[in-house]
């Protein structure tokens, strides 16, 4: 009897940490966001007309971008992490995404979650442009690393790979730059509050 009570009184703390963390609107913000995210880049893929370097951009900047802005919508630590949950299972289930890609993606997170908690204890600014900044970088390797991982009985196809990797993680420095101009504005407009 009393081990069923120390069950339950255990979920119900969980589910009550869960709740505390996140209010439902912050949950909405987070999958409108993922949501967005995806949508936007599989538009400008399908409209960029695939692997092209303009389009490669141009999807790693409005990701990017969207990520800064939510993260500045949302603040409460884990956001990224469960951001990037629900980019994955959406991409993943929907979109036919490549499941191997799930664990460089979370990896990513969870350390870009750990500089950006790191960042506001040292008090310094720009912890999200840091976390962003770590994560897409992380991504981006991790993304190398399974790259290699397929290919590794022709490695001279790595030849190809990298600079498509290259061209992608600088749309997502352009992405903190127009994330950035995008948070001064919405701050401004009183959408997001620093």
């Amino acid at each position: 009897m009393t081990d069923e009570m120390t069950l339950n009184a255990a979920a119900v703390g969980r589910k009550t940490r869960f709740s505390d963390r996140w209010s439902a609107k912050d949950l909405v913000v987070i999958g409108i966001f993922a949501a967005a995210a995806k949508i936007s880049t599989v538009l400008i893929a399908m409209v960029g007309g695939g692997m092209n370097p303009v389009s490669l951009l141009l999807k790693n900047m409005v990701f990017t971008t969207l990520l800064v802005v939510m993260l500045f919508k949302v603040k409460q630590s884990g956001t990224l992490t469960l951001f990037v949950i629900v980019s994955t299972l959406v991409n993943f289930l929907l979109l036919g995404g490549n499941i191997t890609l799930i664990v460089p993606m979370l990896f990513a997170a969870l350390l870009s979650e750990l500089l950006m908690a790191s960042v506001r204890k040292a008090g310094l600014p720009g912890s999200v442009y840091w976390g962003v900044g770590c994560f897409d970088l992380i991504c981006k390797f991790g993304s190398l690393g399974i790259s290699y991982l397929m290919m590794r009985e022709s490695p001279s196809l790595m030849a190809v790979v990298i600079p498509i990797v290259i061209i992608g993680y600088v749309g997502s420095l352009i992405g903190l730059w127009t994330g950035y101009r995008s948070t001064k504005e919405l701050r401004h407009a009183g959408i997001i509050r620093f």
